[in-house]
């Protein structure tokens, strides 16, 4: 049930849609926002950038949208969905994902399109996929994924589970993993920086509290945590 007040009233909740590749360095800072409003709640809602967008276009409600690319927050923007200029706040990278100690023996993405490897990718529809088969592109190889997955995280998911033998996510989702997985760098030559803009909706029911929000992740509080859950500066 949704518990939202008015703005300016007490016990408010802002919905935030953000890339599933998020989801850590996220939780914290609506964490740190909290401390700081202790008046309004933060709820996530996390998953490929894409599939969130459409969600929104569609009108599902919330404040503030965080995409992994610059390319859909611009579609949905286009669409009159979002108030004002996006903000850029945070870049990230691809990294190979292994099995801790890289049992495997993946040195690059050439290593990928070795048979019987199993390996999973993100879908092309959302952002890690398309950086994905760029890269893939840049290095000229071709891989015949296991899977491919609605989000980046969703990858990960299966190395870490063992279901796949290696995949293709951000750096961060290496960072999260821990001692669960270990990670292939992949070199700026192949590479692609992902770039994540933030941005009101257009509609979001409590448009100052969700300004706030925002600020706090273009800013040094949420600078750290993204900074620290391996995300670059914008």
């Amino acid at each position: 049930m949704d518990s939202r007040g008015s703005a300016g009233g007490a016990d408010r909740t802002i919905v935030v849609f953000a890339a599933a590749s998020l989801t850590g360095a996220f939780t914290e800072i609506g964490q740190r926002f909290e401390a700081e409003h202790p008046d309004t709640t933060v709820t996530f809602n996390f998953a490929g950038s894409s599939a969130l967008a459409t969600q929104l276009a569609e009108g599902a409600p919330a404040d503030v949208f965080a995409a992994a690319d610059e390319a859909t927050m611009a579609k949905l923007a286009a669409t009159g969905g979002v108030a004002g200029s996006p903000t850029v706040f945070a870049t990230n990278e691809l990294a190979i994902i292994v099995a801790p100690g890289n049992p495997k023996a993946v040195r690059s993405l050439a290593d990928l399109a070795r048979p019987g490897l199993l390996v999973v990718l993100a879908a092309p529809q959302v952002p890690a996929g398309t950086y994905t088969q760029q890269a893939l592109g840049r290095a000229g190889v071709t891989l015949a994924p296991v899977s491919r997955e609605n989000d980046v995280k969703a990858v990960a998911a299966k190395v870490v589970s063992g279901e796949a033998d290696a995949g293709i996510v951000y750096r961060t989702d290496v960072e999260a993993a821990g001692g669960r997985a270990a990670g292939v760098a992949i070199p700026a030559t192949f590479n692609v920086t992902a770039r994540y803009p933030i941005a009101v909706t257009t509609h979001a029911p409590d448009p100052d509290d969700a300004a706030a929000f925002v600020a706090i992740v273009a800013g040094p509080v949420g600078q750290d945590i993204l900074a620290r859950a391996g995300f670059g500066p914008p």
